[in-house]
């Protein structure tokens, strides 16, 4: 299987367990979303994949193109193709957009994951950060900005939007990625996620409602409760959760 295999997960936080043997296989070529209450371990999970040192993990394996990440640095995970876009994103004064992503698109090409598909230089980059920038409704202003500095909440989503699109990875976990967001922006962003839709690629969304799935499609849908998957199925499985919200599962 191509993607993510998530096996005998377990996770802890100053000595609480958090994520109690999640097991999951997230193909690529697939759009997957994991639904939960609050507390229930969803953004854990994405920290986890990605390599936040705040999280232990006490078992388990989670494997990306054959190789246990466990065991690599964040950088590394990275540059094998995996992105995660936060639900509260950092801001970092003292570098802009444009340049973050650059930099982080310099470092991509010298591990050599996919070089080819990343502009060769500084102004190619630039006609392409416009052309993406425009799509998602940000001006030449936005893009010469510190990143995240001053931004609102919808603003900060759509500039973690931007940087996947500029980034192009292989498989992305997106937690809350519609929090903060009005209708119409909910819609960008979700066109934009759809648009990176192929066999190539994959996706986790993480959210605690339907609003976002009305226009991202999911494959495959997850109820995580108190750190393990407790159900799962089709898109019918977003609408169950609509109707009955999550205490249907306590006992599961």
């Amino acid at each position: 299987m191509e993607g993510l295999l998530i096996k005998d997960l377990h996770v802890s936080v100053e000595g609480k367990e958090i994520l109690k043997g999640l097991n999951l296989s997230l193909e690529k070529g697939k759009i997957h979303t994991i639904m939960g209450p609050n507390g229930s371990g969803k953004t854990t999970l994405g920290f986890v994949i990605m390599g936040h040192p705040k999280y232990k993990v006490e078992k388990g394996e989670i494997i990306f193109k054959g190789k246990n990440i466990l065991e690599l640095p964040p950088d590394e995970r990275a540059s094998l193709g995996l992105f995660l876009g936060f639900q509260y994103p950092y801001e970092i004064k003292g570098i802009t957009f444009q340049h973050f992503v650059w930099r982080s698109i310099l470092a991509l090409k010298e591990k050599k994951r996919n070089g080819e598909r990343f502009p060769k230089n500084f102004i190619e980059f630039k006609k392409e950060l416009r052309k993406k920038a425009e799509v998602l409704g940000f001006d030449e202003k936005f893009i010469e900005r510190d990143l995240n500095v001053g931004f609102s909440g919808g603003e900060k989503k759509r500039a973690e939007i931007l940087q996947m699109l500029l980034l192009k990875p292989e498989f992305v976990i997106l937690d809350e990625i519609d929090s903060g967001l009005d209708i119409d922006s909910v819609r960008v962003v979700a066109e934009a996620i759809e648009s990176l839709r192929s066999p190539e690629f994959g996706a986790l969304l993480i959210t605690h409602y339907q609003r976002i799935l009305n226009y991202v499609r999911p494959d495959k849908v997850y109820v995580m409760y108190k750190g393990q998957i407790v159900k799962e199925g089709g898109f019918e499985l977003v609408e169950e959760v609509e109707k009955t919200g999550y205490k249907i599962f306590e006992n599961s």
